[in-house]
């Protein structure tokens, strides 16, 4: 079959509307996915290049990923420095709290506190992690940020080690020794008895007695030993008697004018008897006008007891307590009333001091170091032998105990809060270093995006007014077929 010959009018206006079609085709797509440059066929140059900024903005969003958890592993680390930091302050105003007071218990008590805010500290470091990796927990928690595609850039975050603070590059500060307990104890024994000197009175001389002479020796016994009392040397008036009875340890005399005696109360815990020899020509008696030799005898007290039932107490007697550091907690004064549980209720009162009465012994327990005195000589003194009255308590000492020691410790917080600020500027400008760059790369990757943008997307104002052009165009092109046609059915109209 011969070829069919289209006339060129006709061929003109099938290849416009081709054309047409064609660039209609080419918006429609524009118009559909909002580029302009599809594939590397449509501008192999721009698609490439749109392409290679689009990846390198792929790239640097993943490493903002990573900067973003960079930043929040920081700032876990920053919290937990300010944390930490509060802490030692309260640990300061512990120590200086300290230094306030005198008492030795009270610093005891300041001193475990200390430790207490010590091991809180350690605690805060262990929980200031983030999705794993502590920067306060020391070696093996560095912290690497890279800032670009090739890794060229980074940032290495170093840790410090503060869940240990006793470190020495960490805080240096060591937990202080609270020290212990001591205990000690003291009996409370009492009796009494009476010489008579029938006929005296306190100024009479005790020759005036028929069986003493100038010369005789009164001799006082118990477990440490004799003392000797020479008439005419050591005593020669019933009070010079009296005032000799009194200065012997753990005895208490007094004379009774209305039945002409010597009253003898003892608060040792042995027997003691007294007599008279006859070294000065005189009779033997029992240091008295009576024969034979007086015997005081002894025995515990019981709770119920008085205590001027002992020899080692009197009305008015001042009971003062005192720790190491010589603070004086709590004192009391004894009347005809005071009882031992009363005694031991006041010192068990004592706070760092615990009492216990049994079997005629104070038994006591205590957490620092005291020291019990009374006013009276003759307290605690259980033998005519003893040396001291003092009731000694010793407890190893806390670490808080001396001005000196809280000092130290003072001088060690300061280093330590001179430690947490120099972390928390390193931490501060990390963090600012890090923020900063994520900063700038969610810039850069917008502006990689923008440019790879300008590259590909298309305007779409443009092509829909390429679009209502093309439309038209393609109507104007069919218009002219069809005119076109009609010439070429006109030359028909000359064979009709």
């Amino acid at each position: 079959m011969s070829d069919i010959v289209l006339s060129s009018a006709v061929r003109d206006n099938l290849l416009s509307l081709k054309q047409t079609a064609d660039l209609q085709s080419v918006t429609q797509t524009r118009l559909a996915t909002g580029l302009k440059v599809n594939t590397a066929l449509d501008n192999p140059n721009s698609f490439f290049t749109a392409q290679s900024l689009n990846d390198r903005a792929s790239d640097l969003a993943n490493l903002l990923d990573n900067m973003g958890q960079a930043v929040q592993t920081i700032k876990a680390a920053d919290k937990g420095i300010t944390s930490i930091t509060k802490l030692v302050e309260s640990a300061k105003a512990i120590a200086n709290q300290a230094l306030q007071t005198s008492s030795e218990y009270e610093r005891k008590q300041f001193a475990s506190q200390y430790n207490d805010i010590l091991e809180q500290i350690e605690d805060m470091a262990r929980d200031s992690s983030y999705k794993g990796k502590n920067l306060l927990a020391g070696p093996g928690n560095e912290l690497e940020v890279i800032f670009n595609e090739d890794s060229t850039s980074n940032l290495t975050v170093n840790p410090v080690d503060f869940t240990d603070t006793t470190l020495d590059d960490g805080l240096n500060l060591d937990d202080l020794d609270t020290g212990g307990t001591g205990t000690s104890s003291f009996n409370l024994f009492g009796g009494s008895t009476t010489i008579a000197v029938t006929g005296l009175q306190a100024s009479s001389n005790l020759t005036d007695l028929g069986a003493w002479s100038t010369g005789d020796q009164v001799e006082i016994t118990d477990s440490s030993g004799t003392t000797t009392l020479t008439v005419g040397t050591d005593i020669t008036t019933v009070q010079d008697y009296v005032d000799a009875l009194n200065d012997l340890n753990g005895i208490h005399a007094s004379f009774d004018e209305a039945t002409d005696s010597i009253s003898i109360t003892s608060g040792g815990d042995n027997t003691i008897s007294i007599s008279k020899n006859t070294a000065g020509g005189g009779t033997a008696t029992n240091g008295g006008s009576g024969t034979g030799t007086t015997s005081l005898t002894v025995a515990a007290l019981t709770a119920a007891s008085t205590l001027i039932s002992s020899g080692g107490f009197q009305a008015g007697d001042t009971i003062t307590i005192t720790d190491g550091n010589d603070f004086e907690p709590a004192s009391i004064e004894i009347d005809d009333e005071t009882t031992v549980n009363d005694l031991v209720t006041f010192i068990d009162n004592v706070k760092g001091l615990d009492a216990s009465f049994s079997g005629g012994s104070i038994s006591l327990i205590g957490e620092v170091s005291f020291d019990i005195t009374s006013s009276n000589t003759d307290f605690n003194r259980t033998t005519l032998g003893s040396t001291t009255g003092t009731v000694g308590l010793t407890a190893a000492a806390s670490e808080f105990k001396s001005d000196t020691d809280i000092d130290r410790t003072l001088q060690a917080i300061n280093a330590a809060l001179d430690e947490l600020r120099s972390a928390a500027r390193s931490m501060g400008t990390s963090l600012s270093t890090v923020e900063i760059r994520t900063d700038f790369t969610q810039n850069l990757i917008n502006t990689l995006e923008v440019g790879a943008g300008e590259l590909t997307i298309a305007d779409m104002n443009e092509e829909g007014a390429n679009m209502l052009a093309l439309q038209t165009r393609q109507q104007l092109s069919s218009t002219a077929l069809s005119l076109a046609n009609q010439a070429d059915q006109s030359v028909l109209s000359l064979f009709g």
